[in-house]
């Protein structure tokens, strides 16, 4: 998502990020990277024919090396413990593929890590192949995924190919759950909001998951982004650790009540009067509170359905004929 560049302050200038309320959370990221050269080195590296033996495995331990000694390397990253690191290599044509994957569990992510571990590798094979081909040639170093902290998971592919990921407008999905953020239970909402906003013909990216505690931040910085529609789920109960109403109540300009009211009322199960969700605009962005549970959100759907497109034409300030046409012509006076 776009926003501004965490890395530097109000002035400018580097800064190391304060870490020190974010949650922990279990973090991975992937990272891969290609070393081309020709044919012949690559048959000989598979053959172990170098006259630097042994050339694969030295650039694998080269890149655990340098996943571990990232913050020493980066001046901004913060040292982290490492749960795991894996480097593959794995030799084709005239390349070597690159792969790793870093784990942590920890306060901030470990893209840094894995996208080193992979340079670091790349320049270790370099360094054992420069004799027979000096004019190899390091390329495609590239984040591929990661997962875990308030944005969830992200990948390239999604990125790249998925047409439902837009920078600005269309739909936005935030699931607010803290064990689904720790990946200690599975999320069933978030999808099928994302894949019912697609079908209303907005732009939507996958679901967003954040832990109850980040879920203030989060809003802010998915606002950021200007979508028509902002949907989270969870976090609206009158436990203490739910905070989504309170949150989402703190960034709008005009409450609507009675979309809320819509929503409890739908639900077909008495604790439904325990939701606290709340719906509004926040400068002229729809959000949206429905509850984190797989019914709520269906009948959350099934109302939002007779409301949102009704809804987004008001906003765009457009005549909405069809749902003019539904409202009850006055009375002739006498």
């Amino acid at each position: 998502m776009a926003g501004s560049l965490t890395h530097l302050d109000a002035d400018g200038r580097a800064r190391m990020i304060d870490v020190g309320a974010k949650a922990v959370t279990h973090r991975e990221a992937l990272a891969r990277g290609r070393l081309v050269t020709t044919a012949e080195v690559v048959r000989l590296l598979v053959a172990d024919g170098l006259p630097k033996a042994d050339a694969l495995a030295t650039a694998r331990i080269a890149g655990i090396a340098g996943a571990k000694r990232t913050s020493d390397l980066i001046p901004l990253c913060h040292p982290l413990p490492l749960d795991a690191v894996t480097v593959e290599l794995r030799p084709s044509g005239d390349a070597v593929e690159i792969e790793a994957r870093v784990a942590t569990t920890g306060r901030t992510g470990v893209e840094m890590e894995a996208l080193t571990a992979v340079t670091i590798a790349a320049l270790t094979l370099h360094d054992m192949v420069k004799a027979a081909d000096p004019g190899a040639t390091l390329t495609d170093v590239q984040l591929v995924e990661k997962t875990g902290g308030k944005h969830g998971r992200w990948s390239r592919d999604q990125v790249q190919h998925d047409p439902g990921v837009a920078t600005t407008g269309g739909g936005r999905v935030l699931v607010v759950s803290t064990g689904a953020a720790a990946g200690t239970r599975e999320d069933t909402t978030g999808a099928r909001i994302v894949a019912w906003l697609r079908e209303q013909g907005l732009e939507t990216p996958d679901a967003v998951v954040v832990a109850d505690a980040d879920v203030a931040t989060a809003l802010r910085e998915a606002l950021q982004d200007a979508p028509e529609v902002l949907i989270t789920t969870g976090g609206t109960g009158p436990s203490p650790t739910d905070r989504t109403p309170e949150a989402t109540a703190a960034v709008l300009d005009r409450a609507l009540p009675g979309v809320a009211e819509a929503l409890r009322a739908r639900a077909g199960t008495p604790t439904a009067a325990l939701g606290r969700g709340v719906a509004g605009l926040s400068n002229g962005t729809i959000v949206v509170n429905l509850p984190g549970s797989t019914g709520g959100v269906g009948d959350g759907l099934t109302v939002l359905a007779d409301l949102l497109p009704h809804l987004r034409h008001q906003i765009r300030g457009e005549a909405d004929h069809e749902h003019g046409a539904h409202q009850s012509a006055p009375h002739d006076l006498p």
